[in-house]
């Protein structure tokens, strides 16, 4: 690779940064702040450790943390040494992580101490993981066979930055792993050059801020543009979360967490408040509807004219919300963006005090375009609907399932595209007008649920003869889990906490049921499609 080549890693924009401002705030969360020299030092000592414990380029490395600044410290290692950094949900029970540690041939773990129980039943079935890493919490200690990840970040390497012998590639990745309509979770395979491109290379064309040239340039840029503070309300483990979090480290920003574990509305005007945020980043009404109700129940508490933005992605907004909202910061930006983990960039709803968008109607973005199934283009106005295709920038494919990547990421009209099954009809003027996903998923507060998973649990109760899975319309989370469930000859009506309880032994809390209905028989079933 030839000195001339620009390779659009994280890592290049960032080390300039902290070289630049070692003593500005890499990360806040409470009481705590993680400096941007430390936030540097600390990935260079962990990137040093996985590469003596054996990790070579394009290795994956789990990050199954809650939100917190190791979560990033252990992505930056990741982007320094060419490995491959993947989410883990933290609400996954052992089976499911047994399957997604192996589906994505991780060879080391970041986890939270509190998970290692859960961690070591399966641990003896993942013999290619080289190294483990547990973040000590009040009450956890890492465990015998973990590294304690501060005394690994303690040992920072006398040459730094950590390069690994193999150097940076544009051709580096970030796996986002998503539940997406799979059923099991798929690995999204995004090269880091691509990433950063879909988002923009570090500009901003709402906020007038132009593209980056190359990533070092994003540290001389710091001294003529506002200091960036941005609160990620959702988890990191999920792309709106990470995404957020990444540019505003590109800007030089500092991302802000919450200091608790569960979603508090008023801890997070609080911390708004206290750390001066200028973006909040959230996943629609599950965030938004609180954040609302906590500020109609507290007139004039909170000093928010330092909010420029809101933003949204992975869950309806409704226009009704964005609009009390204005009520209350009247100067802030609302943005509504049309994306998936396989498509960033599909479409935007922008609403300000001057005027707003309607629910589920998007400006398309300028490489989106409407198929039909036969891969024919929607004509505007036309009224026929869709589906919602994206290009330009796009993902790999998915990891290890090449039969799924030629399906999602179809050549049409002589060009890639991304089409992650999102159903619209084109409006005269060009806006995309959102239908759902003509797929079995179901979209809770941004957690996708496959059905027949559920389902193939909900069976292996001794009182459930049969049962169908479907969404039903929630006013906060979009969708919620409804079990339609037909019962054995003569056994005892369960209850809904019953079957709940049951599900949570095999799957995660938020694919549970949090509705019942008990019918005589189950089939012929109806098209999933058709949503309650």
């Amino acid at each position: 690779m030839t000195e001339n080549v620009i390779v659009w890693s994280y890592a290049n924009a960032w080390e300039p940064i902290a070289r630049l401002q070692p003593e500005q705030p890499a990360v806040l969360q409470g009481e705590r702040a993680l400096l941007w020299g430390e936030f540097d030092a600390r990935a260079d000592a962990m990137a040093a450790h996985m590469i003596a414990s054996g990790l070579r380029q394009n290795s994956k490395v789990g990050v199954y943390l809650y939100n917190c600044a190791e979560y990033l410290v252990a992505n930056f290692a990741a982007f320094k040494t060419g490995l491959a950094p993947f989410n883990v949900n933290y609400r996954y029970t052992a089976d499911e992580l047994l399957y997604l540690f192996d589906n994505a041939d991780a060879e080391a773990i970041v986890f939270h101490a509190s998970f290692a129980e859960r961690v070591d039943e399966i641990r003896a079935r993942l013999p290619q993981v080289k190294c483990w890493i547990a973040v000590e919490e009040p009450g956890f200690t890492a465990p015998s066979w973990a590294e304690n990840y501060e005394r690994v970040v303690s040992s920072v390497p006398a040459k730094r930055p950590t390069v690994a012998p193999w150097g940076r590639s544009n051709d580096d990745l970030l796996i986002l792993y998503t539940g997406g309509t799979t059923g099991l979770p798929k690995g999204v395979m995004w090269r880091q050059e691509d990433q950063i491109g879909v988002t923009g290379f570090g500009g901003s064309p709402l906020l007038g801020v132009p593209p980056l040239a190359r990533p070092e340039e994003a540290a001389e840029r710091i001294a003529h543009v506002s200091r960036r503070i941005g609160l990620v309300a959702c988890p990191l483990m999920h792309g709106t979360g990470l995404f957020s979090a990444l540019m505003t480290l590109l800007a030089g920003g500092a991302v802000a967490l919450l200091p608790s574990r569960h979603f508090d509305a008023e801890q997070l005007w609080d911390e708004v408040a206290r750390h001066r945020v200028t973006s909040i980043a959230i996943v629609g009404l599950p965030f938004a509807q609180p954040l609302l109700e906590a500020l109609e129940r507290n007139p004039g508490r909170w000093d928010l004219t330092c909010v420029t933005s809101i933003g949204s992605s992975g869950a309806m907004w409704s226009q009704e919300n964005k609009h009390a909202l204005l009520r209350f910061i009247p100067q802030a930006m609302l943005t509504d963006a049309f994306s998936s983990s396989e498509a960033v960039g599909m479409g935007l709803s922008v609403s300000t005090a001057a005027g707003e968008s309607q629910t589920a109607a998007f400006i398309a973005g300028p490489e989106c375009a409407v198929f039909t199934e036969d891969h024919k283009r929607v004509a505007p106005g036309s009224g026929e609907r869709g589906l919602v295709a994206v290009g330009g920038f796009l993902p790999l494919g998915y990891y290890g399932d090449d039969e799924k990547t030629k399906r999602t990421f179809p050549v049409i009209e002589g060009k890639r595209w991304s089409i992650p099954g999102d159903w619209a009809t084109v409006e005269a003027d060009g806006s995309l007008r959102l239908l759902g996903r003509g797929s079995q998923c179901i979209n809770t507060g941004g957690e996708k649920v496959f059905p027949e998973e559920v389902e193939e649990a909900l069976k292996r109760h001794p009182a459930v003869r049969d049962a169908a899975v479907i969404g039903a319309p929630d006013a906060r989370f979009g969708e919620r889990v409804c079990a339609v469930v037909e019962l054995q000859p003569d056994a005892r009506e369960p209850s809904l906490s019953d079957l709940a309880a049951h599900l949570r032994e095999h799957l995660a809390d938020y694919k549970a049921p949090r509705l019942l209905v008990i019918v005589d028989s189950v089939a012929p079933r109806t098209q999933r499609q058709a949503r309650l």
